[in-house]
């Protein structure tokens, strides 16, 4: 079996690995974080919508490019090494449980626009305030440490029953902004009060899939993540001496290079394999994205950790980078089911 990418992939990927290396300098991604309010600027969006990558995973009977997971997940891995503040995994979110169980009425609405980069949306996990009360075509409730709400068109939302389909901007809804660990990825308290809102008519389990290929996504950008704070830690090691010797020469350096080595290519494997068994082998689909999801969570964070201190000192400085990556990785260790969960659900489908 051939595990390489094909021409396609291996260009997407090049393609984004140049782009994103121009666009956000680390520099930049400081400036995104701490001074724009959405966290991005609608010229770097609308560099994303031209090469496609909104509608990368999207039904071309809908705007889409019609490929995969796989493609989703090569973007996800370098907008993670990039560590790229855009709401373009957000928006991917909102789109696959949209792809997944919207009606066809819905997805002309609202997934053709968000194939097209017209649109954002997000998806909305986390029930904030107890349950939420819904209507025939009306919702209440509130959800917190929604991404990028603040700059989406379209808000799916799931009261652990359903799945509704609201306008960001229809009567309401109160979007709020909230502190977030990561401030990469800007986080809001969404509430709605009687808003109209439509429910998708996907149920719970057929939406499972989507929230897997979301989890893998989110699984592979931590990979990316993880890729660059080791080669930040192997460069360092190489250039920092004592004793007039690189401290990469020492055991206690080495090693932990070595570790982060280990664990960021062992995420990177099963983070493929599950991309790969989302769009091929469908069965197999929901073990391969927990196994994925728990060990990209925990490398997303440690190797960061790791390589903060292969630095040392000026590793813990805010005027560092590291910390950034060490903040990203450790989000989306907690988003979209933690390392735990991941292994807790390995072992049901395992039946251990």
């Amino acid at each position: 079996m051939n595990f390489d990418f094909n021409d396609e992939q291996r260009a997407i990927k090049d393609a984004a690995r140049d782009l994103l290396a121009s666009r956000y300098p680390l520099a930049e991604v400081r400036r995104l974080a701490t001074e724009e309010e959405r966290g991005f600027t609608d010229g770097q969006w609308d560099e994303f919508v031209s090469l496609g990558w909104p509608g990368l995973f999207v039904e071309e009977t809908f705007g889409g490019q019609g490929l995969g997971i796989v493609e989703l997940v090569i973007v996800q891995e370098e907008l993670g090494y990039a560590l790229a503040p855009t709401p373009l995994f957000s928006s991917a979110a909102a789109g696959l449980v949209l792809q997944a169980g919207g009606s066809d009425e819905q997805k002309e609405r609202w997934l053709a626009p968000l194939a097209g980069g017209q649109a954002r949306g997000t998806l909305a996990m986390v029930r904030d305030d107890g349950q939420a009360q819904a209507g025939h075509d009306a919702l209440t409730g509130a959800w917190a440490a929604v991404p990028d709400a603040g700059s989406a068109d379209v808000l799916i939302l799931n009261d652990g029953e359903r799945h509704w389909a609201v306008a960001s901007d229809a009567d309401g809804v109160t979007i709020e902004s909230t502190p977030g660990i990561d401030p990469t990825r800007k986080l809001f308290r969404v509430s709605l009060d009687g808003a109209a809102a439509e429910p998708l008519p996907g149920d719970q389990d057929g939406m499972r899939p989507a929230h897997d290929a979301a989890a893998t996504a989110l699984a592979a950008e931590s990979v990316g993540v993880a890729q660059r704070a080791m080669e930040m830690a192997v460069e360092y090691a190489k250039d920092r001496k004592q004793f007039d010797t690189p401290i990469g020469a020492f055991q206690a350096v080495s090693h932990r290079c070595a570790e982060m080595l280990l664990e960021t290519e062992g995420a990177r494997s099963a983070t493929y394999h599950a991309a790969w068994a989302l769009d091929h082998e469908p069965d197999s689909g929901a073990l391969a994205t927990s196994m994925a999801k728990a060990y990209a969570s925990d490398a997303g964070f440690r190797v960061p950790a790791s390589s903060i201190q292969v630095h040392g000192g000026i590793g813990f400085t805010w005027e560092h980078d590291l910390h950034w990556f060490f903040k990203r990785g450790t989000a989306n260790a907690h988003a979209f089911g933690d390392a735990r969960w991941h292994r807790a659900r390995v072992a049901d489908l395992a039946g251990i």
